[in-house]
């Protein structure tokens, strides 16, 4: 390896071959371990590459992919969870989960995962309570579920009794990050279409999501009892989406019920059991320490940090000490849907756990580690790496050919966030709508910060110091907080329902906006005679073609089509010896432009105004 000199600095250099990993949102000294190089040498080599850094500052791809080029190496953007992965194995905790590493001999049959997906209003939570005879939809704002949820039921099927995991997605589109994760973690989808609606724009969503995810898909024809209620139609309109119903030769299970009337709820079960034992091999390794997924999460007054979790492999036990994105803790209690402790949860149980230093995210992986140091560690190691991730992607990078181009643009008027709400899924999905707004390039929103639990103190300063709003989603400031921030002016606003947090937080953008302007044409006068003035200047002597001309307004000048002057102000304005404000169609007047002097028989003056122009 050679250490040639770029802008005066010696760097080692690779062969063009050299793979260097790097970890997403790592920063130049990271960088500069990896290749044995003075980070300060670094920063001046992509200073010359017209891109600006600190030494300590997180990096995007595109940047680390220029340096790598002018240095000859092949940089390899790795994932956080990639990285760690050699962490994880230096502590002897096995990663590898697929069935193929498992001994046959290990393998038990498993419950299959079922996720619910469908339209928003297509009666989706109405037909999990006909299952589990539960009402969950008359404690949801709107009637719309705004969380996951887990819960485990049981069926006789062929003698013998089966469990059923279901996970309830939520139906707003603003919730396809947690609907997609649904999908993820599920072995079958059913997908849930009213009888009398027909298919609508979400279900061919949730279809995508589970088709996506290669998972199979059962329909269930909800509403059959409604009046106008065509389940054939249902079946005709699915078939140009790739699902053909076995009665018409496919090999997708269709079932017509009723939730409301608890009707063929049994023969919905019966498919998915059948479908589960044909189409898929359910099988884990229950002797083995427990790995699974955060589904949902929420800070609990009385528990502290509480995750609702899916087993995926292997048993949870009390006392375990796991790691879930980057809270950690020792299992102190785990619950069920109905929050009776639980000794242990086999693979395809969700449980509630109890015991863990922070909320996770929904859908951070969780393992079981050796100990609670060993947990401890890997959950600080990703913490940083994702702050590094976090800072890289809010990072915009600006060269030195775009510096004066901003500069002169001026500053980009930002509308900062801080969102608060109940449940980790709850705000990530309110971000990931909020991220999408689209109002142009001259406001920007910037969510500065995120989490779960009551509006704290912590959250009132942040905002105080950054100009920020806060977005209390199912949560609240309460007592000293509360007063706190309405003595500072800091803005809080709740919402019970994501969709009007996400129209009041555009309409505010949109307010934002500098004001469009469009030009309105007043009226045109041709000018038929030029009679000079010593005190005055020319005058000229007009006819109004078209609208009226007005004393004030703007004017610009054309010769045979040709615009010889802009931005003319209409002086004064004469009829015989009369001032006058405007002179309307088919009238003769003098017109004054003021300094403007060249002048010529047949010349066009049109005059017009700017208007503010309503925005879209």
């Amino acid at each position: 390896m050679q250490a040639p000199t770029i802008g005066g600095v010696s760097v080692p250099r690779g062969d063009g071959t050299s793979v260097v990993q790097v970890r997403q949102g790592a920063s130049l000294t990271d960088f500069a371990d990896k290749i044995n190089a003075n980070p300060a040498s670094l920063v001046t080599v992509l200073f010359h590459l017209g891109e600006m850094a600190t030494a300590t500052q997180s990096l995007d791809e595109d940047t680390f992919k220029l340096l790598g080029a002018e240095l000859g190496y092949d940089i390899r953007m790795v994932s956080p969870e990639e990285e760690e992965r050699e962490l994880f194995e230096s502590f002897a905790i096995d990663l590898n989960f697929g069935v193929d590493s498992e001994d046959e001999e290990d393998l038990e049959a498993r419950p299959p995962v079922v996720t619910v997906m469908g339209h928003v209003d297509h009666g989706k939570t109405r037909l999990l309570d006909a299952i589990r005879n539960a009402n969950v939809a008359s404690g949801e704002a709107g009637g719309i579920t705004q969380h996951i949820g887990a819960y485990q039921i049981h069926k006789e099927h062929e003698g013998i009794d089966r469990a059923i995991t279901f996970i309830d997605t939520p139906g707003h589109e603003a919730f396809t990050a947690m609907r997609a994760r649904g999908a993820k973690v599920t072995d079958i989808a059913i997908l849930v279409v009213a009888a009398d609606d027909g298919v609508m724009p979400q279900t061919i969503e949730a279809l995508n999501h589970a088709q996506a995810a290669d998972v199979p898909i059962v329909v269930a024809v909800n509403k059959i009892d409604v009046e106008g209620a065509n389940p054939s139609k249902i079946r005709q309109q699915l078939t140009e989406y790739n699902l053909v119903a076995e009665e018409y030769g496919g090999d997708t299970m269709f079932v017509d019920v009723s939730a409301k009337q608890g009707q063929n709820i049994d023969a919905l079960l019966e498919a998915v059991l059948l479908t589960a034992d044909a189409a898929l091999d359910l099988r884990a390794n229950p002797h083995r320490d427990a790995r699974g997924v955060a589904i949902e999460a929420n800070l609990d007054r009385g528990r502290g940090a509480t995750a609702t979790v899916l087993i995926q492999s292997g048993t949870l036990r009390v006392g375990d000490a796991i790691v879930t994105g980057s809270s950690y803790g020792r299992v102190r209690a785990l619950l069920d849907e109905h929050g009776n402790a639980l000794p242990e949860a086999l693979p395809s149980r969700p449980v509630q756990v109890l015991g863990l230093s922070s909320v996770p995210r929904a859908g951070d992986t969780f393992v079981v580690a050796p100990d609670d140091r060993t947990a401890r560690q890997i959950a600080e190691k990703r913490e940083a790496a994702d702050r590094q991730a976090s800072l890289a992607k809010a990072r915009k990078r600006i060269s030195l050919e775009d510096l004066n181009a901003a500069l002169a643009a001026g500053k980009v008027d930002t509308l900062n966030l801080i969102l608060k709400g109940d449940v980790s899924g709850s705000v990530e999905a309110l971000e990931d709508a909020l991220l999408q707004i689209d109002v142009g390039d001259e406001v920007d929103l910037r969510i500065i910060d995120r989490g779960v639990g009551a509006i704290t103190l912590n959250n009132i300063n942040l905002a105080m110091a950054s100009n920020a709003i806060i977005i209390g989603f199912n949560v609240r400031a309460e007592g000293q907080n509360a007063e706190t921030a309405e003595r500072e002016g800091v803005e809080i606003r709740y919402y019970s329902v994501i969709y009007q947090a996400i129209e009041e937080i555009e309409a505010a953008l949109k307010g934002m906006l500098k004001p469009e302007f469009e030009e309105v044409e007043l009226g045109t006068a041709e000018i038929r005679e030029i009679f000079r003035s010593s005190k005055f200047g020319n005058i000229a002597g007009s006819i109004v073609r078209s609208g009226e001309i007005r004393r004030g307004a703007k004017a610009r000048i054309t010769r045979e089509g040709v615009v010889i002057a802009e931005n003319v102000e209409v002086a004064g304005l004469r009829r015989f010896k009369d001032d006058v404000t405007e002179v309307r169609d088919g009238f003769e007047c003098g017109i004054n432009l003021g300094s403007h002097n060249d002048l010529q028989l047949g010349d066009l003056i049109s005059t017009y105004e700017m208007r503010e122009k309503p925005r879209a």
